[in-house]
């Protein structure tokens, strides 16, 4: 995937919500890591792998995706906050189980906010990529996702949301 394309999507949405919202001067990485670990949080809900207490099934693969692109447009903010870029190498596979992989994720976002350099943000895009491989989404699956929401988001921008 071409990682730029949604890079400059994501640039142009952020600007425009700083200039709707009045906070270009704002220091937003807090509040965007933040949301990253609460957008982190639903996803996990919704697939409930860690729910070992239920027999509730898990949300639809559509709202997975839904909420796994949500963490993406906050994983790109956050580069975009630090400068920083992201070129995918090779994955590879994970014998993980997803519970493993949300955790790996969440101390991946840990150490990028602490030590908020290229190699921890790469690390930390990588651990949230073998997330989705392991979820089920192939890279067009998010892409499209991608594209959908910024969509929304933009509407949600010109409606007051």
């Amino acid at each position: 995937m071409n990682w730029d394309i949604l890079f400059n999507m994501q640039k142009q949405l952020d600007s425009y919500i700083e200039e709707n919202h009045n906070l270009q001067d704002r220091d937003l990485f807090q509040d965007k890591y933040l949301a990253l670990l609460v957008e982190l949080g639903e996803l996990a809900n919704e697939t409930r792998c860690f729910k070992f207490w239920s027999n509730k099934s898990r949300s639809s693969l559509d709202v997975i995706l839904e909420e796994y692109v949500d963490g993406i447009h906050f994983i790109l903010s956050l580069g975009i906050v630090k400068g920083h870029t992201f070129t995918l190498v090779n994955l590879g596979s994970t014998e993980l189980t997803e519970t493993e992989l949300f955790n790996k994720v969440f101390e991946h976002c840990v150490v990028f906010k602490n030590n908020p350099n290229q190699e921890n943000y790469t690390r930390l895009f990588e651990s949230y990529l073998v997330l989705g491989r392991k979820l089920g989404f192939k890279e067009e699956d998010v892409y499209q996702a991608y594209i959908k929401k910024n969509e929304v988001n933009y509407q949600r921008q010109n409606s007051g949301y």
